[in-house]
């Protein structure tokens, strides 16, 4: 009912070109988002790595990057319904999706959380769980540390910036799960990387990675 309300206050538009539409994205910008997606599943073969496998759903140039700069620096974080709907109607990712236990968003410091007014991540991994029925887990992994956005740093300061800034608890609720963790943009991969080896620490299962893009 409350949602109901909502939409006739707010009317649902498309992220994009900002059309009324009730799935917060119209068909043109549709296709302009299928022209750019990769819908990349791909297995790490890297042991230095810490995950089993990365989903990227498109290459970060073109209407994709420009949106994901709006929706994590421009204050826009309604895009995260447009993302999620337009990810949700890829069947081969939306299975593997499906195949985890819990989806766990790279969590941002309390500073940051603060500034930005939200995590762009876990909003993206929240409309994930109630779309597709995934649990999610906002509660064991967190950074105590504030650090300087990685956009800003070259590959070698990444790395640096990305270490000993995480932490996790309640370690329990995550053994011997299936754990997909989701983060916006994958650069130099030292943050999903960082994160991952932090849930090692919980005995899961398995560790994978979703992004938005990939660089």
């Amino acid at each position: 009912m409350i949602s109901k309300i909502l939409d006739l206050i707010y009317p649902p538009k498309c992220g994009i070109c900002g059309k009324l539409d009730s799935n917060y994205l119209c068909k043109k910008c549709q296709k302009r988002l299928e022209n750019e997606a990769i819908w990349e599943i791909k297995e790490n073969k890297n042991l230095c790595i810490c995950f089993e496998e990365l989903l990227a759903i498109f290459k970060y140039e073109n209407i994709s990057r420009n949106e994901i700069i709006r929706y994590k620096f421009n204050e826009k974080s309604y895009l995260y319904k447009t993302f999620v709907n337009f990810l949700i109607k890829n069947k081969n990712i939306c299975k593997k999706i499906k195949s985890y236990d819990t989806i766990v968003p790279v969590p941002i410091s309390k500073k940051r959380n603060k500034e930005r007014g939200y995590n762009q991540s876990y909003l993206l991994a929240k409309e994930i769980s109630e779309k597709l029925g995934i649990e999610i887990n906002n509660s064991c992994l967190y950074k105590y540390k504030n650090t300087i956005e990685q956009s800003k740093l070259n590959k070698q300061e990444r790395e640096k910036n990305a270490q000993n800034v995480y932490k996790l608890k309640n370690k329990e609720i995550l053994k011997d799960k299936k754990i997909l963790l989701l983060d916006d943009i994958y650069t130099t991969g030292n943050t999903v990387n960082e994160c991952s080896r932090i849930l090692m620490e919980a005995n899961p299962k398995k560790i994978g990675v979703i992004v938005l893009a990939k660089d």
